[in-house]
């Protein structure tokens, strides 16, 4: 698998520095999940995140890649079993066919959930299209305590599917 210059910069240094992962197990499972992630989508890591609270109930890596494309795919591992338990498409925005067409929410009224629940600064969307085919918004919210909170959004519904507490990430967003 290809890995972006900055990522892999940045997987590099983590190797040397592996006694500041190694209390939190990190240096393996991320390892594993980097495998399991490659081994079913090829192309390029753009970003890693570490998600501390997840849907699953406990700590997991959201790993995205481009592949050869230029699709990315979000795949979601859980740091414990390193196994993937999720994969999503990213797609440019809400009037790509994909998103589109199971759109009945627009991104702003989405938005106002989110935050009405999760209250801070809006700094990402990204659009995504689920695995049974139904449409996403995925808003990172910056809170001012520095922490950020990862808030999907049905597009179909209006209603919060999924929310996860980002610890930290490697790379960068597409639009970044």
């Amino acid at each position: 698998m290809k890995i972006s210059h900055t990522l892999f910069a940045c997987i590099s240094l983590s190797l040397f520095t592996a006694p500041v992962f190694a209390g939190h197990g990190h240096q393996d499972s991320l390892h594993k999940c980097l495998k399991a992630a490659s081994e079913i989508k090829s192309g390029y890591y753009v970003k890693v995140e570490y998600l501390t609270m997840t849907e699953e109930g406990g700590k997991a890596y959201e790993i995205e890649i481009r592949d050869a494309n230029g699709v990315e795919w979000e795949l979601m591992c859980s740091k414990r079993r390193g196994e993937i338990y999720e994969i999503e498409r990213e797609v440019d925005s809400p009037s790509d066919p994909l998103f589109k067409k199971h759109m009945k929410v627009d991104e702003k009224s989405a938005a106002q959930t989110a935050i009405t629940l999760y209250p801070g600064k809006l700094v990402h969307t990204e659009y995504e299209i689920e695995s049974d085919g139904s449409a996403s918004y995925e808003f990172d919210i910056y809170e001012k305590h520095g922490v950020t909170y990862k808030v999907e959004v049905s597009a179909s519904t209006g209603e919060i599917i999924e929310v996860n507490l980002e610890a930290w990430d490697i790379g960068r967003e597409a639009d970044e």
